[in-house]
Order: C-alpha cells, then structure tokens, then sequence
C-alpha cells in the first residue's frame, strides 16, 4: 500500500507518547509499506527532525504553519477570538487551508491507496470525496479528556471552560468519526466508547506497543530503595494534573510513614506548578526534558502514574514494565491496558489507598521485584510493536470492505 500520513509535527525529538506511538507504527510500517509522510511545520524543529524523518517514511512533505507560542499575547488573542467558535480553540488553531490543499494535491499527484489522519487535530484539514480510503487514527477519545478536566477541576471558572470545550470536542469528534471510512482506537476501551457515543459502527483497536529491545534494564544503574518515578510530557494537561496531585495529597501520606522517600519527575517543559514542588521540597527533583528516560527508570523503585484525566492508553506503563519496574497506576492510568491489579501492577484510586499501595511496595522488596518480573515477561512476549503494526495494516486495508461506505450511527 501506498499511505499518506497526515500529522500536525514532525516526530523528532521522539519524547512524548504520541510520536512514540507514531513513530514506531511507522517505521515498522514502512518496511512492507511505501509511506509519504504530510505534516505542518512551524520552523521551530531543529534541522535533524527533517534529516531524521527517513528513518519513518519515504517522502516528506512539510506545510509552512505559523503557531502561536504558549501563553505570548497572540495566544491568549487567539483564545479570546474562540469564545465564538464552534470548535475547540486545541482543534481551531490547526486549520489550515494550505495542508488542505497538498492533500487533494498529494492524492491527485501520487498513488495513494490510503489518507491516515494521525490525531483528531488535522482532520478538519482531510478533504471530503478523496478517491481513497480515510482512516482517522484516534489515540485518544479527546472529548472524554476534556469530560475528566472538568470533572476535577476545583476553580469554577476553570470548570466552565472545561466544560465548554468538552461539548465543543464532543461535536466536532462525532462529526470527524462519522466522516472517515475507518477509525481506528489505541484500545478497546476507546474503540467501545466510540462506537457507542458516537454511533460510529466501522472502528477497531490496535494493540499499544513498546520496544522491547530498546526498554530493558542495562544493568549499570543502582536502584535507589526508597525513589519514586514518574516519566512524561509534562506540558500536556493530565501529566500535569496527576503529579500536582500527587504530590499534594499523595506524597504527604507516604513521607508519614517512610520520610526518606524520593520523587523523581521527568519529562519535557515543566510548567511553573511543576517546578515549584521540587523548590518546595528538596526530596523532589524535576529534571526537564532528558536524551534517555530509561536511567531514571532504572534507577527508581516504584514507577507512578497517578493520573486522574486522559484517554487512550499510556505508553509510559508498558515502558515502565518492560524496564523491570514495579508500578502503582490509578484505574485511569492504565485505563485500556491488559494489565491484572496484584499480577503486572497495582491499581488503586483515591490518595489514600494509592499511597497505601506505594508503601506496601516500598515495605516488600521482594513482592515489587515479583511483579516487575511479572510484568516484564508479560509486555515482551506480547506487546512488541510488530504486532501493532500488522494489526494497524490490516485494518487500513479495507479486509475487503468496499471504499466510501461511511461509519453511521
């Protein structure tokens, strides 16, 4: 097959969840598969992103796109100038009539058998009536991101917006689902809810992958007993919800009972929130974005997710285990995984019994070390990336379904 995958980046530097689904997919896909890579490219990648996008596709193709930068004043103009819009200000600021008009001209010009829209964001920009088939690869269900927010949030003007924006995502992403002939989900979860919330009746799930040879423990880094690790982009929303949480009512109830604990956060722009929880106490650290996540993986003792919004399914538990770590998840954080609470993880909601969990881990070395073992052998003799890949290829063939016939609910 011939694929043209629509994203709004390039993937390099591969350090957050969506470009590490993506990348991988893609380079296992493009083994058997010719792929022409469209994005939008707002300058701001460092040349080696452009050099390093032969490593995933065969052809790229880059659309000029000016973003504005978080929080300058053409942002916050922006998100004022969205009161009036239909859509969510995180899909409006992606239109773009200009990638619209390489992907009619990408499908006209090139043998394409199959437009992939990689996210909700750059669907607006797919035309209606492409003479191939369209696929819209959800890696979340995005309107139940914005549902959770809302749910949470404790500042009511904070919860209103929230609110709005989850109708808003909520009508644009059954329009979007309806209109691709394909959707696929990262789990079964997603793909259920889709089908149920939207009426979408042509969707599938691919399984969530890991790089089984590249996340393994080296065996040169000591693991420090009391040392709690969290990895993930910390400018995405839910990261930042579930750390800020945890260490405001989470943490305090461990340091109760073991004060000599240890919490390590990694992941790209640490917002200022962030920051100040590392400045606040000594027994945290922020390190920002780092060359390679698996040190800090290795060289913690217990693997956190504490999450209390997101979608789709994180890809930093699947790491996490297949390092060898012993992990505590809430039930949302491992939301979508075949993960069994007491066997690959413990899962467990609410400050108190997540701490408790923690702890118990913490006070039996020899149960965390079980379970990470557990854990591992479990991730890598079913969760390697080859098989999301055939799984995904097979789905966007069409499995002889005839082109056109649209998802109706």
């Amino acid at each position: 097959m011939h694929l043209l995958w629509v994203k709004t980046e390039l993937l390099h530097p591969i350090d957050k969840g969506g470009r590490i689904r993506t990348y991988n997919m893609l380079r296992t896909l493009k083994q058997q598969h010719q792929v022409t890579y469209l994005t939008l490219d707002n300058g701001a990648a460092a040349e080696d992103a452009v050099q390093s996008a032969g490593e995933y596709c065969h052809e790229l193709i880059r659309v000029p796109f000016v973003e504005a930068p978080r929080r300058s004043a053409r942002f916050w103009l922006e998100l004022l100038a969205n009161a009036a819009s239909p859509l969510p200000y995180a899909i409006a600021k992606w239109r773009s009539d200009d990638m619209r008009r390489e992907i009619q001209r990408a499908v006209n010009e090139r043998d394409i058998d199959v437009v992939v829209c990689d996210f909700l964001a750059p669907s607006q920009n797919v035309p209606d009536g492409l003479p191939c088939r369209t696929v819209l690869f959800q890696h979340n269900v995005e309107a139940a991101i914005w549902r959770r927010h809302a749910d949470v949030g404790a500042n009511p003007l904070a919860k209103a917006y929230f609110r709005e924006q989850w109708r808003r995502m909520e009508r644009f992403e059954r329009h979007e689902c309806r209109r691709f002939d394909r959707v696929v989900a990262v789990s079964r979860a997603d793909a259920e809810a889709i089908e149920r919330e939207y009426g979408v009746t042509r969707v599938a799930d691919v399984p969530t992958g890991v790089d089984v040879e590249f996340f393994r423990p080296s065996g040169r880094v000591k693991q420090e007993p009391h040392n709690l690790v969290f990895t993930g982009s910390m400018d995405w929303l839910p990261n930042e919800d579930g750390i800020v949480w945890f260490a405001d009512e989470v943490l305090p109830r461990i340091h109760a009972k073991m004060p000599d604990v240890t919490l390590t956060i990694v992941g790209r722009n640490p917002p200022p929130r962030i920051q100040a929880i590392a400045a606040q106490d000594t027994r945290t650290r922020v390190t920002g974005s780092v060359p390679d996540v698996r040190p800090f993986m290795e060289g913690g003792s217990v693997f956190v997710v504490p999450l209390r919004v997101g979608g789709g399914t994180r890809l930093k538990i699947f790491e996490a285990l297949a390092m060898q770590r012993a992990l505590v998840s809430t039930t949302i954080g491992a939301e979508g995984l075949p993960l069994e609470h007491g066997v690959h993880a413990l899962i467990a909601d609410g400050a108190g019994p997540f701490a408790e969990s923690v702890l118990s881990l913490l006070s039996n070395p020899e149960q965390a070390a079980s379970m990470a073992q557990t854990g591992a052998e479990y991730v890598r003799a079913q969760f390697g990336w080859d098989h999301a890949a055939d799984r995904f290829a097979d789905l966007i063939a069409g499995a002889g379904e005839p082109r056109g016939a649209a998802h109706q609910g």
